[in-house]
């Protein structure tokens, strides 16, 4: 193919939280790019869908159900991944969760430990699995040079809190520094790298007041609206792909150029 397209075949690449949202958005990206992808979630029917979807792009795909909040189901969609596909090239940690709370005195213990767990512990658990079989070439064909890449995704959130997500704040701010660690510690065979999004449209803005989203977003984005869900992928690929054989410890923000 042409040097500027990016060519994702024979690419195996692992995502969390991909059965919807921008996950399902990266996850068709990637497979359109050519590469095999393991969708991984909690609920394993949405996984299901969305690997019909890879596979009729010509595409494999695997499902599985795995809440990444939980350092054994991490241990285990490793040990699955790699059973079926052999090696993982991209993983991209992309599961999170921002619940809602009416006041701060309301965030729970519980509400505290299962956002820290699912935005920051699970990412730094696959990280650490993957990361290492990728230096070690775990998978790779003789004489095949590791060139791993790990995709955190973070938040906007993370340097610009609101006092109604401190826990998710919080916890991709430690996302977006555990990315600089990382790349330190698995370079220079691979490339970690997070992208930081603003606010997206997915299926989550549905329960958005839409007039007072917009009359903000007017004030406040330079692009003066959401971003679609289509729009994060080329960023993943980017990241994910040769392309961007330069990069890592970078923090690359898509949010339309929000305030």
């Amino acid at each position: 193919m042409p040097s500027n397209i990016i060519d994702m075949s024979g690419k195996v690449v692992l995502i969390t939280g991909g059965s919807r949202g921008l996950g399902r958005a990266m996850a068709l990206g990637f497979a359109e790019a050519g590469a095999d992808v393991c969708v991984a979630s909690r609920k394993i029917d949405g996984c299901n869908a969305v690997v019909k979807e890879i596979e009729a792009l010509g595409r494999k795909g695997l499902a599985v159900a795995a809440n990444v909040s939980h350092w054994d189901q991490c241990d285990a969609l490793v040990d699955t991944v790699y059973e079926h596909f052999g090696r993982v090239d991209v993983l991209i940690n992309n599961a999170g969760l921002s619940p809602l709370y009416d006041k701060l005195s309301d965030v729970t213990e519980a509400l505290w430990d299962k956002v820290i767990a699912i935005n920051l512990r699970g990412p730094f658990r696959l990280s650490s699995l993957i990361g290492e079989r990728m230096v070690a070439g775990v998978g790779l064909d003789d004489g095949e040079e590791p060139a791993g890449a790990i995709i955190n995704i973070s938040s906007t959130g993370a340097i610009r809190a609101r006092g109604d997500i401190i826990p998710y704040a919080a916890a991709k701010a430690g996302l977006n520094a555990m990315t600089e660690g990382f790349a330190q510690a698995f370079g220079p065979k691979v490339r970690v790298n997070c992208i930081m999004p603003g606010p997206f449209l997915t299926d989550i803005s549905k329960a958005w007041d839409m007039d007072v989203f917009n009359e903000r977003a007017e004030r406040t984005i330079a692009l003066k609206r959401g971003g679609l869900e289509h729009e994060i992928v080329g960023a993943a690929l980017y990241l994910g792909s040769s392309q961007s054989s330069y990069t890592t410890g970078a923090i690359l923000r898509v949010d339309g150029g929000t305030e």
